[in-house]
């Protein structure tokens, strides 16, 4: 077997099994999830997790196993219902209205899942590679289905924000708090810099090119702001100081009467985060 078959083998392994791995992460975020949990939609920005599993499925069966002439879609509607912002491929049911929809069921979400999953694992086992430009494609859907794992549990937090019951995702130990470090700051001096993606490793197109910018000069704190300083900011009345604000943000202070970061909650007279 030459080098090159023999890479391309390794590839198409590792590739093979990080789809799996990938795809089943996504599952075990709703092992604590219930039915009724999964089909909430709390705000317009967010999505249920239901419309997630399905749109993430959907990507892999729209730009890789469609590919084949011979593949057949699990349901002609799902690319009406499961698209999101691909204008290119048709109309797309809108983002605000996906939690009035009651079907298709969990269960039948689970079923279009495996469905695809089937089908790509046998996709994985051909050499795949006779054409970069697929594994390239299975690559990016990897990636887009690890944001939506991000956002599966931004969104899930947001619904359980909601509820006066103030359930939890899962049960585990607070971390214990450890002294932060005295602030300090770090400067950059002025000049051109160089930002963008090199190399052959993965990058989403709007990482690209790399190119030159320039920059004036800037100082960066050295940690991250904690809740204590952000309490003093609180305190301090920074939401009823227009110009610590920029005006878009002033406009939704005052639309929305903030006065505390989103998920921070005042009981009597001490501040809790969900």
């Amino acid at each position: 077997m030459s080098t090159l078959v023999e890479s391309r083998v390794q590839e198409s392994i590792s590739l093979a099994d990080r789809y799996t791995r990938v795809r089943q992460f996504t599952q075990q975020l709703c092992e604590t999830l219930s039915v009724e949990d999964c089909c909430i939609q709390s705000m317009p920005d967010a999505s249920p997790v239901r419309w997630h599993l399905a749109h993430t499925t959907w990507f892999f069966e729209t730009f890789v196993l469609s590919r084949d002439s011979r593949y057949r879609p699990a349901q002609d509607s799902y690319a009406y219902l499961f698209n999101s912002y691909y204008n290119a491929l048709g109309d797309q049911f809108p983002r605000e209205r996906r939690g009035l929809l009651s079907r298709p069921t969990m269960e039948e979400v689970w079923g279009y899942r495996r469905f695809v999953d089937e089908q790509m694992q046998e996709l994985l086992k051909k050499d795949i590679y006779a054409s970069s430009e697929l594994a390239n494609i299975i690559e990016l859907g990897l990636h887009h289905e690890q944001q939506h794992q991000e956002l599966m549990l931004t969104d899930i937090k947001h619904v359980f924000s909601c509820n006066p019951l103030l359930p939890r995702f899962r049960e585990g130990k607070f971390a214990e708090l450890t002294p932060h470090s005295a602030e300090g700051w770090t400067a950059f001096e002025e000049g051109v810099y160089w930002i963008g993606h090199e190399g052959r490793s993965f990058a989403y197109d709007n990482e690209e090119p790399s190119h030159r910018v320039f920059l004036d000069a800037f100082r960066l704190a050295n940690r991250l702001t904690t809740c204590g300083e952000f309490l003093n900011f609180i305190n301090d009345g920074g939401y009823q100081q227009a110009p610590l604000w920029l005006a878009e943000g002033w406009r939704i202070v005052k639309q929305q009467n903030w006065e505390a970061p989103l998920y921070w909650q005042r009981e009597e007279d001490h501040w809790h985060e969900f």
